[in-house]
């Protein structure tokens, strides 16, 4: 036995500008939430995570990424899963208020898995 925790793969959809404020943590932390955001919801599915980033974030924001990231998968249980449409659309929602703690409990670092840009004159 290793002593590391049995963890959670996580995936997260962002934006640029969260994506800097994550790279500023040394990609070991969630920046905290704007006042319009009161959740914090990393997904469990990484095509979903896509469809996110690339059909919703490039649109608005002109880019999307897809991060993975782990989580103590014991700590996650206060988390019960949410199904946000179909069967394999499923978020954890995370208080805005517990992110810091959230964020304790991430084993490694964030990665950033996937990128996708706005095709000029598409």
């Amino acid at each position: 036995m290793t002593g590391r925790p049995t963890t959670t793969t996580l995936w997260r959809p962002t934006g640029p500008e969260e994506l800097a404020l994550v790279e500023a943590s040394g990609w070991r932390a969630w920046p905290p939430r704007l006042p319009e955001q009161p959740i914090f919801y990393p997904v469990l599915d990484e095509e979903y995570a896509i469809t996110i980033a690339r059909d919703w974030n490039v649109r608005f924001d002109g880019a999307g990424h897809v991060t993975r990231f782990e989580v103590e998968r014991e700590f996650l249980r206060r988390y019960p899963v949410r199904q946000a449409g179909g069967r394999t659309i499923l978020e954890l929602w995370v208080p805005a208020e517990e992110l810091d703690l959230f964020n304790a409990h991430i084993v490694g670092p964030i990665r950033l898995v996937h990128t996708f840009r706005e095709v000029p004159g598409a």
